[in-house]
């Protein structure tokens, strides 16, 4: 039984170590933004109903490639906005996203990516590619030139 408990909680560690350190409110990503001199990325996405946004995050976002560039490279931020209601954000929450919507994504697009710099100045967008991880990231850091 001790075996069991330490393989456990070996494997939820081992799994919360590769977790994406997605950002959920705008401040608290400036802030890490501004404390190290890094890019916001800002994801607009829809992830119980949007079959691109679901596919970007399994083909990127989601990678170990990716997630290992973006811990020294990018402040991950998501705006996330299910339509299950079983999938139904905190109100809190779903105000914060619906005022990112308005400032950064008025045209309702999903997926979204916003590239932003600490101020919150839009240095790019972008969507869905057909891409590996390796080449999105390039696509992303074009944006930063």
């Amino acid at each position: 039984m001790k075996n069991k408990i330490i393989i456990i909680s070996f494997l939820l560690l081992s799994f919360c170590s590769f977790a994406q350190d997605w950002k959920l409110d705008f401040k608290e990503a400036q802030k890490n933004s501004a404390e190290k001199d890094l890019p916001i990325i800002l994801v607009f996405q829809g992830s119980d109903w949007c079959a691109p946004c679901i596919k970007l995050d399994r083909n990127v976002w989601s990678t170990t490639k990716f997630k290992n560039y973006a811990e020294n490279h990018f402040v991950m931020l998501q705006a996330d906005f299910p339509k299950r209601s079983k999938n139904a954000l905190p109100k809190d929450q779903q105000a914060k996203n619906d005022q990112l919507a308005e400032k950064y994504n008025p045209n309702g697009y999903f997926p979204f990516v916003v590239i932003l710099d600490k101020t919150g100045k839009v240095l790019g967008q972008t969507g869905y590619k057909n891409m590996s991880p390796k080449e999105y990231i390039d696509h992303l850091n074009s944006f930063l030139k």
